[in-house]
């Protein structure tokens, strides 16, 4: 009875995500493009194309920095949330419901919102900046045609976006923490700070690594922030490969370059889960 009540979520999971990613290995190995009807076997050259093109390692390098900043941020930014969050105090839910919208939002929705944000003309950060005498009268930044900005700026939505989800895991993993421990803490005499780094981070790191791990596979696999943003610009600034693989595969035609751009996140995801599955187990051990 276990297995039948497992199997259609099995199945879900094996069409969902087994199918397209076997087909994304078959297309990388043919000349298959959007206007052709035949498929050619080509064996590796998909994969030679794409580690010749200069822009595969740039956008590598970018998917790499993107990843890696924001999800330090949401880190942080998420534990200070929690621990906020576990005290008492007057309007505690209007402030969770606060933190859990941009969640709830759909992402491309929420984007749409931060593009008018940004906006050259209209940006409401320039203006507020503007009239708080933060920026001079021949100051005028343009977040999504700066290089510098274009990368803060989507790294900035992205931590927007992922924060909620952070904060309710660490939250979650803060309230299994027994009262007891935090008692004998108090009664020892112990202060925030010792608290914080003796009890409350040990005890959490299991479940921060959880929203880290989390967190690393929403964000190296996104192109949605991307693509309406910036569009990979300017100048590929903010081109990440899952946006590259869109373009040149969608946008391009080019279905088998980019199947095989689209694989290269295998195995960094791969690599990434199995050293947060090593130190999460030596936490647990220690």
């Amino acid at each position: 009875m276990g297995r039948v009540m497992l199997a259609p979520a099995i199945i879900y999971i094996v069409l969902l995500v087994g199918v397209p990613f076997l087909l994304s290995i078959y297309y990388s190995l043919t000349d298959a493009s959007v206007g052709s009807r035949t498929l050619h076997f080509v064996g590796m050259e998909n994969f030679r194309r794409v580690l010749e093109n200069d822009t595969f390692w740039r956008s590598l390098r970018n998917s790499l920095v993107f990843t890696g900043v924001s999800q330090f941020m949401v880190v942080i930014l998420a534990k200070i949330l929690a621990l906020a969050l576990m005290q008492d105090f007057r309007g505690k839910w209007l402030v969770r419901l606060l933190i859990l919208l941009p969640w709830v939002a759909p992402i491309s929705l929420g984007t749409i919102g931060w593009l008018w944000i940004f906006d050259p003309v209209y940006s409401i950060i320039n203006w507020s900046l503007r009239a708080l005498r933060l920026l001079g009268p021949q100051t005028w930044p343009i977040w999504l045609g700066q290089p510098d900005l274009a990368m803060l700026s989507v790294i900035l939505v992205d931590v927007w976006r992922l924060l909620p989800l952070a904060t309710v895991i660490i939250l979650a993993g803060l309230a299994g923490i027994p009262q007891d421990i935090h008692d004998a803490a108090a009664m020892d005499g112990a202060g925030f700070w010792r608290h914080l780094f003796r009890i409350n981070l040990p005890l959490v790191m299991p479940v921060m690594l959880v929203a880290l791990l989390f967190g690393i596979v929403f964000t190296f696999t996104d192109m949605i922030i991307v693509y309406v943003l910036t569009r990979g610009g300017p100048y590929d600034t903010t081109q990440m490969l899952a946006s590259l693989a869109f373009f040149s595969g969608i946008q391009g035609g080019d279905l088998a370059g980019g199947a095989a751009i689209s694989l290269f996140l295998f195995p960094v995801l791969v690599a990434v889960v199995i050293v947060l599955l090593i130190i999460a187990r030596r936490t647990e051990v220690t």
